[in-house]
């Protein structure tokens, strides 16, 4: 069994180091897709360029967000959950808005007392033994505030520690 769980290994290692290094200007669509897959969401940018949307929810903590030009080059990969992604987030936003931001939510739920539909996302936490939920709150399809959920690694994964 252990013989097997190092091969296997070695073979993830060795997929990894085949992987196309991307280069901003460079690298085109096509070299993207050959290192990421197909996008969760492909979003259209005003300039004719596009943005393709990596998600890693509901389990991951990163949205990679990668900028093409109009004419297929690589402009800019970006972290949708960064803490300066999140900063981004104002009241007023429109849900598109902020998916356009942050990628895709891991949960959404209607708070029917406050009429607050708040959609959360799983973030890298400051230090190890919780999770962490950035949560944006909406109110008729507009945020009116942002927040953040600690959860403990037993609400997360019984019998599991972070």
């Amino acid at each position: 069994m252990r013989i097997a769980a190092l091969a296997l290994s070695a073979l993830l290692l060795a997929g990894c180091a085949s992987a196309p290094r991307l280069e901003v200007g460079i690298s085109r669509s096509e070299d993207v897709l050959a290192a990421y897959g197909q996008p969760r969401r492909i979003w259209p940018e005003a300039d004719g360029g596009r943005t393709l949307e990596y998600s890693s929810q509901p389990m991951g903590r990163q949205c990679v967000m990668v900028r093409l030009a109009a004419n297929g080059r690589l402009v800019s990969i970006e972290d949708g959950l960064s803490a300066a992604s999140r900063a981004r987030i104002e009241p007023g936003m429109t849900t598109e808005l902020v998916s356009r931001i942050l990628g895709a939510e891991r949960s959404r739920v209607y708070f029917q007392l406050s009429d607050e539909d708040v959609w959360d996302w799983n973030i890298e936490p400051d230090q190890r033994g919780y999770g962490l939920r950035f949560n944006v709150h909406f109110k008729a399809g507009r945020v009116v505030r942002t927040s953040q959920s600690m959860v403990l690694a037993q609400r997360r994964f019984p019998g599991i520690d972070d």
